[in-house]
């Protein structure tokens, strides 16, 4: 993971700006630490994983039957009960997990981290089939929707005269 951040281009020969930067992955370490600790009291911890913008995160489910959620955890702030980005879904059978709702801020990355993880439970879980619909209440966002469910291999069908749409994605 570290290897990553000795290797991207755009990092600078500059001693301060380098000193600032091991410094803020010092920081996000030691607070990944205390907030692996907290959120392992209730949920299952599925990984450690890193954003575009090469910060740190931690992506947990809760410890239920019923429920699908995969939930992330920034390392830059105090973990208190509230995850900072989630995918909520279900289990509809043994053979379909269905979207209900994707939450927290866009353009961080945190949602192509979350639908990996949801892809990686549903093949651990052998389940060949991801569901979800795109309502009205999304039209104001549909085409960012439509780029993101295609980046992640899903079939996208929408009907633009009822702003409405299906994804589906097959393993």
């Amino acid at each position: 993971m570290f290897t990553k951040l000795l290797e991207d281009d755009h990092r600078t020969d500059n001693p301060e700006e380098l000193k600032e930067e091991l410094e803020d992955l010092e920081f996000q370490v030691f607070r990944m630490q205390d907030n692996l600790k907290e959120i392992a009291k209730k949920s299952k911890v599925l990984g450690v994983d890193q954003t575009k913008d090469d910060k740190l995160v931690i992506v947990y489910t809760p410890e239920d039957d019923q429920s699908c959620k995969i939930m992330l955890c920034d390392c830059e702030t105090s973990y208190k009960g509230k995850w900072d980005f989630s995918i909520h879904a279900t289990y509809v059978d043994d053979e379909t997990i269905h979207i209900g709702d994707i939450k927290g801020p866009a353009n961080k990355g945190y949602g192509s981290i979350c639908m990996d993880y949801l892809k990686e439970l549903a093949i651990e879980q052998n389940i060949p089939k991801i569901t979800g619909d795109i309502a009205k209440r999304d039209w104001d966002h549909v085409d960012r929707l439509v780029h993101f469910y295609e980046k992640h291999d899903f079939h996208v069908e929408i009907n633009y005269d009822h702003k409405s749409g299906e994804i589906m994605w097959y393993r």
